[in-house]
């Protein structure tokens, strides 16, 4: 007997199921009636180790508008924040839900959440991925440009999870991946690795202008990433790597702009950029709803 249907990385996942899930997401946003409540009766447990804005409100409108319900649970005012294991935590959820969401800094602690459950278990966001906001990126993208595949993406600022994630994204959706990062903020080697040993086509470049220059897509994230103190150093060396319309202007002229948000302005982007014509980010943000709804589907049938 299989176990549950989690959706822990990008990696963990076939490039054709990937791509079924943009599309899924695609067609439930053109018509959210299209399929019914296939999810009636069912109950989705969201547990939240750092606050979210997206994330909950994304994952709690999917659910209903599928039929569903879901509940959030702040760690610290669980026994999962006063000494109970994530495996007996997961245990005893996996009686009472049918799928569990889980935003956490440690990807160990979801890990061991996922061996432990009898329910799936959806990776809401870790220190080392973000992967339902790559399955609304891609969405969003296409929508503004067509197909993803062979085109270049550059990434300017951190290497962060959501950095991590895009790497992943690379090697299963058939992109170019141009990353600028201040050396000590680069993206773990064996990550970039992993996405070459894949065949994916990964640019490392410390400018932001050689990263960016005639790209098809231009992406940051806040400097500040999450479980993260206040740096000014770290700001100091980021400060280069702004998404400002000098830079935006290196990009092709119907180039995409994306910031997975919350966005520092004046910071990572200006809001000349942010505010833009060349700026997706609002569906972006819209699209987080509608991949939750695909990824839901894909972990509950």
């Amino acid at each position: 007997m299989s176990g549950p249907r989690h959706f822990l990385d990008l990696g963990d996942c076939e490039p054709a199921e990937l791509r079924r899930l943009v599309a899924r997401a695609a067609a439930l946003k053109a018509d959210p009636d299209a399929e019914g409540r296939p999810l009636a009766g069912r109950m989705l447990a969201m547990i939240f180790e750092k606050p979210s804005t997206r994330t909950r409100v994304s994952f709690e409108a999917a659910m209903r508008g599928l039929g569903g319900a879901a509940f959030a649970l702040n760690s610290s005012e669980m026994q999962l924040g006063r000494g109970e294991s994530v495996e007996d935590t997961a245990r005893v959820l996996s009686r009472y839900v049918d799928a569990v969401m889980i935003r956490a800094i440690d990807a160990g602690r979801v890990d061991a959440f996922a061996r432990a459950s009898g329910v799936p278990v959806i990776n809401g966001l870790t220190g080392r991925s973000h992967p339902c906001q790559l399955v609304a990126d891609v969405l969003t993208f296409e929508e503004r440009a067509g197909p993803i595949a062979g085109r270049t993406v550059a990434w300017t600022g951190d290497g962060n999870n959501m950095a991590c994630t895009w790497i992943d994204a690379a090697a299963l959706f058939g992109f170019e991946l141009r990353l600028a990062c201040p050396p000590p903020l680069a993206p773990p080697p064996e990550r970039i690795a992993w996405a070459r040993g894949q065949g994916a086509r990964i640019v490392l470049a410390e400018d932001p202008v050689e990263a960016v220059g005639g790209a098809d897509c231009v992406v940051t994230d806040t400097w500040l990433s999450m479980g993260s103190e206040p740096d000014a150093r770290r700001r100091g060396a980021l400060v280069p790597y702004r998404v400002d319309d000098r830079l935006m202007a290196l990009a092709k002229p119907e180039a995409v702009f994306l910031h997975c948000l919350p966005a520092h302005r004046g910071e990572e982007v200006t809001d000349s950029v942010i505010d833009g014509p060349q700026s997706a980010v609002w569906d972006e943000a819209e699209n987080r709803m509608h991949a939750q709804k695909a990824i839901l589907l894909r972990c509950l049938e």
